[in-house]
């Protein structure tokens, strides 16, 4: 089986996206923007790389301005991001913290609205996850970090943002393709985005009648800081290789994604679910 990149490791999650080799693409030069998102506000937590970077930058690029949210140790990464946010003429913040901290997830609503005095889009999407030989090997603290940070976090930042959300605005999850197929080594992560699923579908229901949209976006193997920080040598030089498509997917493949659920263009969607998984058939 032919390498797909260089072995690599980081020692710290979610990792550092300047440091990767190759570096992701966050956005395809031939992406054109065409005022989708004019005039919207989007909060989008792990902002400063990965799927949250892509997922910015094309909001940007389609007329929004953006808070991003991420630990105190990604500020290179963060402030990256803010960089090519406002060079596609948009405004942009960071905010450094820890989003399964309910106070903090406060925190980053009341700051956007203060910023920029309206929200419009919340992209959940900040996440950890762990390789895990076995089930007993997952620490009662580790497995509640897991889910303070991949589902409470959900929870604590739509609860702060619902009363400021009107109708034709949206809630967005970062689920993977793991909610459907499972993954038997990570075990709390996988466990965590089938959390997400369960609350998408219901929470769509409960905001319907105000006229704002739940759905989520479950990639498969995507190049991101969160793949060197989370696997060894080898299975980073392999990552990806076992989807159809032989590859991982790259961010600037998941940014349209959270454009199209954002926009008006998904108007008719609600409680649903894109996969970008490179092939994988998942019945759903």
């Amino acid at each position: 089986m032919s390498q797909l990149q260089p072995p690599q490791h980081q020692d710290h999650q979610p990792g550092d996206e300047h440091r990767m080799q190759p570096a992701p693409q966050y956005i395809r030069d031939s992406y054109r923007g065409s005022g989708k998102l004019k005039g919207k506000v989007a909060v989008i937590t792990g902002g400063d790389s990965g799927i949250g970077r892509a997922a910015a930058v094309h909001f940007a690029r389609e007329g929004a301005d953006c808070m991003i949210t991420h630990l105190g140790s990604e500020e290179v990464d963060a402030e990256e991001t803010i960089s090519l946010v406002e060079a596609e003429g948009q405004r942009a913040i960071r905010i450094a913290g820890d989003v399964g901290d309910p106070a903090f997830c406060r925190k980053v609503i009341s700051g956007a609205l203060e910023a920029f005095g309206k929200l419009n889009i919340l992209v959940n999407n900040a996440a950890e996850q762990y390789d895990w030989g076995d089930v007993t090997e997952i620490e009662d603290a580790q497995l509640e970090r897991t889910f303070q940070t991949n589902i409470f976090s959900h929870f604590y930042l739509i609860k702060a943002a619902v009363p400021h959300l009107d109708k034709g605005d949206t809630i967005i999850a970062t689920s993977s393709v793991n909610a459907f197929k499972g993954n038997d080594t990570l075990i709390d992560y996988s466990a965590t985005k089938g959390a997400i699923q369960g609350l998408v579908r219901s929470l769509s229901g409960t905001l319907m009648d105000r006229g704002i949209r739940v759905n989520a976006v479950a990639p498969g193997p995507v190049w991101t800081p969160l793949i060197p920080a989370s696997f060894n040598d080898e299975q980073v030089a392999e990552f990806g290789s076992q989807v159809p498509m032989g590859r991982p997917g790259q961010p600037s493949e998941m940014g349209p994604a959270y454009v199209y659920l954002a926009s008006d263009d998904s108007s008719y969607m609600t409680g649903q679910t894109l996969h970008l998984n490179g092939g994988v058939i998942l019945n759903t």
